[in-house]
């Protein structure tokens, strides 16, 4: 019997064990997942909760709803991984062996890393909504506030969902807008890249997009700390930019333990083959979705094209052939841009994002880096696509690899 195990239960975890519990003869395998935490998050309705689109009931479900009976699911904590010894050890005593080790355990955001971030005013003038309780203590700081200077900063990259807080600063124009209080705001959004996103047509878009909302962009600024109590960000250059309300997204780490046990890079992501994602260190292990050190974003639509394409390479390395480079960093990200219309784009490893339609060439019915009302649906049905296909390891009729169908050079 081998012997599977997979850390973290997410997105990436989830879905890669209901993939593989299909596709694996499981008469001669034994999968186990392991994640501390019972509840599943709603990560992308996160964005949407302080400006009253979803509630609190709408972002979250117990996990054992989502994982198949042939899947032993453990919840405890990681206390130690030995890849030396293919063992993980577990909080609750346990020592798990392996043949095969899947890391899917994420990445989440350390405000303490930042001098002056997590302290005394987090929470209070300084928010974020790159957690479930950091969205709920957002909405009720935004249904009392009265106005100012609200700062949205990006601490460092890479990030989890690069464009939320793209979107985030722009639904806070339409809110505004909508509670009739836009002239009382003044709204900047400070980013350590040289624009508003990493690819020079889309971030060429995008800045357009923020400049005619009125959103003033703060490029290249990297923070060096904090003065919660004089309530400005200071940058490495020595910029400072005052707020009455700041929303962060701090620095975002994979899981300590992947750092322990070797396996990490400074950020504690997993350095992998970005075609086969493979460990570079060990044949035996795989990082997949926001756990792996690949260039592209971290979204769980990465992660969704990547296991379709994993499922069928894993089977066949285990049966003892090469792994084939068949990922191509494949992304799709829609966009939120307020007042109920939204942009899509779609790239990968090494093409950017163009104009077009997606998927289907001269239908669509998504428009690619154009602003429409279908795209902003897109955005709205993908949380029931999410609890009823993807975290089930269903397949959708597209492909997982990057097609330049409907698309048109620039």
């Amino acid at each position: 019997m081998k012997k599977l195990v997979i850390l973290g239960a997410g997105t990436a975890g989830t879905m890669v064990a209901n993939r593989l519990v299909r596709m694996l003869n499981m008469d001669q395998w034994h999968i186990t997942l392991v994640d501390q935490d019972p509840v599943h998050y709603y990560q992308p309705g996160f964005l949407f909760a302080p400006f009253g689109i979803y509630t609190q009931k709408d972002l979250f479900k117990p996990k054992v709803c989502f994982i198949p009976p042939l899947v032993k699911l453990i919840q405890a904590t990681i206390e130690a991984v030995d890849p030396d010894q293919n063992k993980v050890h577990l909080g609750n005593g346990m020592t798990l062996s392996y043949d095969f080790l899947i890391i899917a355990t994420g990445t989440d955001i350390h405000p303490e890393e930042t001098p002056g971030l997590g302290e005394h005013e987090w929470g209070k003038s300084i928010h974020t909504f790159y957690s479930f309780q950091g969205a709920l203590a957002l909405t009720q700081r935004l249904r009392n506030w009265e106005g100012g200077r609200l700062v949205v900063n990006v601490v460092d990259n890479p990030i989890k969902c690069p464009v939320a807080p793209l979107e985030f600063i722009m639904l806070a124009d339409w809110y505004f807008h909508e509670h009739g209080m836009r002239d009382k705001v003044e709204l900047i959004y400070a980013t350590p890249l040289d624009g508003a996103f990493t690819k020079p047509v889309a971030s060429r878009l995008i800045g357009e997009m923020l400049s005619d909302k009125g959103i003033q962009v703060e490029s290249e600024f990297m923070i060096e700390h904090v003065e919660p109590d004089a309530k400005k960000i200071i940058s490495y250059d020595e910029r400072e930019i005052d707020y009455d309300l700041l929303v962060s997204i701090p620095l975002n780490k994979g899981a300590d333990v992947i750092g322990k046990a070797g396996l990490g890079d400074e950020l504690n992501y997993v350095p992998v083959d970005k075609h086969t994602l493979l460990s570079n260190k060990y044949p035996n292990i795989f990082a997949l979705g926001d756990a792996a050190a690949i260039p592209t974003s971290k979204a769980g639509s990465v992660a969704h094209y990547a296991i379709d394409l994993f499922g069928d390479n894993f089977v066949r390395y285990t049966e003892g052939y090469e792994l084939l480079p068949t990922f191509d960093g494949h992304a799709n990200c829609f966009i939120e841009s307020g007042f109920g219309k939204g942009v899509l784009l779609d790239f990968n490893y090494e093409q950017e994002p163009l104009p077009g339609l997606f998927p289907m060439p001269g239908v669509g019915p998504f428009s690619l880096l154009k602003e429409s009302e279908m795209n902003h649906w897109g955005k709205l049905m993908f949380r029931w696509m999410y609890w009823n296909i993807l975290l089930k390891g269903q397949e959708l009729p597209l492909t997982p690899t990057m097609s330049m169908m409907g698309k048109w050079k620039v």
